[in-house]
């Protein structure tokens, strides 16, 4: 039996954002819990869908010892504050008291900061001065990463997800114990690490989807091979600006020879591919005519991917608000839309009220402005909702006080709070069954097709503005390093 030291923490960071994620925002509860300490650790996660969770049950099952530190998670936005980060830093240091045997970390792997590049290479780092460099330390990543150097140098495992959506985390933790357990058991695999060199949309990236299911079906050979222990690909978070954006390999072996073999066949499957992974945009009004020209008696699920609060961005752009009203589209339903003042005003006025709004456009004024119109307050809500669907099933989230509006044939879904429309419970929290819908548009890029692609007719990426730009070629980097292509296909980056 061996003691196992254990932290999570988890940001995804879109460099490109408008909103920075400061200390507070770690101690919220949103789309997973705030801050946690000691045993409250485990108690909170038993029954999430978080990596961390599943090494505890795997950990305990093999009859190892857990040592929870802390976990703590905040919604993707801009730089992690350098504040933010020293805490959780210092905290994560200070639990790491003996005795313990091993260390596990669940991390996400696009964490930026305002002082630091790769603030989970850093984190990692540190936590391999402080145990030194004979006792193992396995990570779990998030499929998003951008896998650094310094994180494949400091840990003696990186074990990445292997769904988007990301309905394996917990599945994550329990390879990352298997994993572990080898390690305690005394063997140390060689490692290699492959950088593709391109950048991979988000929208292309989804294992539901070709070619990235073909990846890691791949992948998943390529681990029944004598000699190969693990191997993972983490297609990376391109609206990161830093010098290691972009999709990595990683492989480990009972040799050199074995993690090298493993990594270069799966660098050349993905390679070959490269053009597969582009994902084709429609207008808004395109889309929107589409479903209501269409005989179908399932919805169409329109992605507003570029407004996706779960890769940074706001989630109050109204740009397809927008042309659901003005061209005229019927028993539709849009969220979730985030915009306090409009969800306070509407719990001013009551269920069944009509009352003028400016709704959206608050926090990301570079795209639409604000909407303005007057909406029918159809229902009101808590915000106190717990998740159903594949990915954030038994999660309890707080969105604040919510609203149903209406306007013409368009609802909308309004929070207090962030968190990318993936489960259909946050609709049928304001009584609105997402089934029973002719369009359906929703502020996620990929993760609403866990639980939504099964009722869909058909799922139309529409571009409308928003702080996540899915094209990489559009954004004005200035720290990635030169020559990666800036999409599949695409122009090399000339700094």
């Amino acid at each position: 039996m061996a003691i196992i030291a254990h932290a999570g923490f988890m940001h995804e960071t879109n460099t490109f954002a408008p909103m920075k994620a400061a200390w507070t925002d770690f101690l919220r509860s949103e789309s997973f819990p705030g801050l946690m300490l000691g045993a409250a650790v485990l108690e909170l996660l038993a029954e999430t869908n978080i990596a961390t969770r599943g090494f505890a049950e795997v950990a305990r099952a093999q009859g190892h010892e857990l040592k929870p530190i802390a976990w703590a998670s905040a919604v993707p936005s801009a730089h992690v504050t350098e504040d933010a980060f020293e805490r959780m830093s210092a905290i994560v240091l200070a639990g790491l008291q003996p005795p313990f045997d091993a260390v596990y970390l669940d991390l996400h792997g696009a964490m930026v900061t305002e002082h630091l590049e790769d603030g989970e290479g850093e984190l990692i780092s540190r936590v391999r001065r402080a145990i030194g460099p004979d006792i193992p330390l396995v990570v779990s990543l998030d499929l998003h990463s951008n896998t650094t150097a310094e994180m494949a140098a400091g840990a003696d495992g990186l074990i990445g997800y292997r769904t988007y959506p990301h309905v394996d985390m917990a599945d994550t933790g329990r390879r990352a114990a298997r994993y572990m357990d080898q390690l305690l058991s005394g063997a140390r695999p060689a490692k290699a690490r492959r950088v593709v060199p391109f950048l991979m949309p988000l929208t292309g990236q989804c294992t539901m989807l070709e070619p990235t299911a073909g990846v890691y079906r791949r992948l998943a050979a390529l681990e029944a091979e004598a000699g190969v222990a693990h191997v993972s690909f983490t297609p990376g978070f391109p609206p990161a600006d830093i010098h290691e954006c972009g999709p990595v390999v990683v492989a480990y072996g009972e040799d050199q020879a074995a993690a090298d073999r493993a990594a270069d066949a799966l660098f050349q499957y993905i390679m070959e591919r490269e053009g597969e992974f582009e994902v084709p945009f429609l207008a808004p009004a395109t889309a929107i005519a589409t479903a209501m020209t269409s005989n179908a008696t399932k919805p169409f699920v329109l992605a507003d991917v570029q407004d996706n609060c779960g890769a940074g961005a706001t989630s109050d752009t109204t740009g397809l608000l927008r042309a659901l009203v003005e061209e005229g589209a019927r028993d539709a339903v849009l969220g979730v839309l985030v915009d306090p003042q409009a969800a306070a005003a509407a719990h001013a006025a009551g269920e069944g009220a009509e009352i003028e709004l400016a709704v959206g456009g608050k926090r990301f004024t570079d795209g639409d402005p604000p909407f303005e119109g007057r909406f029918e307050v159809r229902r009101l809500g808590n915000g106190k909702i717990t998740c159903t669907g594949p990915m954030f099933g038994g999660s309890r989230i707080e969105l604040g006080p919510m609203a149903l509006l209406a306007i013409g044939g368009v609802e909308l879904v309004v929070s207090t709070h962030r968190m990318q429309a993936a489960d259909q419970e946050l609709f049928r929290h304001l009584g609105v069954e997402p089934s029973e819908r002719r369009i359906v548009g929703l502020k996620s890029s990929v993760h609403f097709r866990a639980d939504f692609q099964p009722i869909a007719e058909e799922v139309l990426v529409v571009e409308a503005a928003g702080a996540f730009v899915d094209q990489p070629a559009k954004l004005p980097y200035r720290n990635l390093r030169a020559d990666v292509r800036l999409g599949p296909n695409g122009v090399p980056h000339r700094p």
